[in-house]
């Protein structure tokens, strides 16, 4: 399905009936990358709808030549949300960059949102604190049989670099990054109008909220130590920090990240 917005249209797909989660996907992907952890999970727990979109930019959500910044995929999303939720409670599961928006969503639409999961996310930080970039398995033939743009995509994103989590990046990633709008990607929107102008929870001392943080140690890509300020945030929160799992946590670490996942959803909800 498609929604008209402010600067562009999002496309989305509703999966079961029940409470909304708005789910938001990482960038350069689309909205695939997160069906594949999560369809799982409501195989075994019911009552919840599942929205999933592809953020502004990615997939078929399209942007419109106005759209120069963070601010303007936010928008988007606003509308979207207003669009479709009116003004209905949901909950948001965001990865990556798509946790960030996420954090702008709560940040412009608290009263409306339940809950909020983040894995991996990127966060209002300009110096980041990261560790170290190491590989904890590679397989050198099957990355020496790989085209360069999907070696180099692969080789970045994975610290399990092995026949199963390939597998699932050319299942779940792949497929999102021969759509993404590259063009708006690599222009210098990165550089220049990354961060939203009003910062999330600037204005508040707390949130009420339900949180699930879930992030990698060896996360070289947004890390983990600079997230612990959440938990002051959201104070009825749980953070995990998982040992050997890097960014793409929720492949490498699938039936972990599936139950936390799990038991914070029907536990918060």
């Amino acid at each position: 399905m498609d929604c008209k917005v402010r600067k562009g249209n999002i496309h989305y797909e509703v999966i079961g009936k029940g409470f909304p989660l708005l789910i938001l996907h990482a960038m350069g992907t689309d909205h695939r990358s997160m069906k594949g952890w999560l369809e799982p999970v409501f195989n075994e727990i019911e009552g919840f709808q599942r929205v999933y979109i592809d953020l502004p930019a990615h997939g078929r959500s399209d942007i419109d030549n106005n759209v120069k910044s963070t601010d303007d995929l936010l928008g988007n999303l606003l509308d979207f949300i207003d669009d479709t939720f009116w003004e209905k409670e949901f909950s948001l599961i965001g990865a990556s960059f798509g946790g960030y928006l996420a954090q702008g969503i709560i940040h412009k639409r608290r009263v409306q949102v339940k809950g909020i999961c983040l894995l991996a996310p990127a966060l209002h930080v300009k110096e980041r604190n990261l560790p170290e970039r190491i590989v904890l398995e590679k397989d050198e033939e099957l990355l020496s049989n790989l085209e360069p743009d999907i070696r180099t995509a692969f080789e970045t994103l994975f610290i399990h670099q092995n026949e199963a989590t390939f597998e699932a990046f050319v299942k779940e990633i792949q497929p999102g990054r021969l759509l993404a709008n590259r063009d708006f990607l690599a222009s210098d929107w990165k550089a220049k109008r990354y961060y939203m102008t009003d910062k999330p929870f600037h204005d508040v001392e707390t949130l009420p909220q339900s949180a699930l943080f879930i992030l990698g140690k060896m996360d070289y890509i947004c890390g983990y130590k600079d997230h612990f300020f959440l938990l002051d945030k959201l104070p009825n929160s749980t953070l995990a920090v998982l040992d050997r799992a890097g960014h793409m946590l929720h492949v490498e670490k699938r039936e972990l990240v599936q139950a936390i996942f799990g038991d914070w959803l029907t536990s918060s909800h």
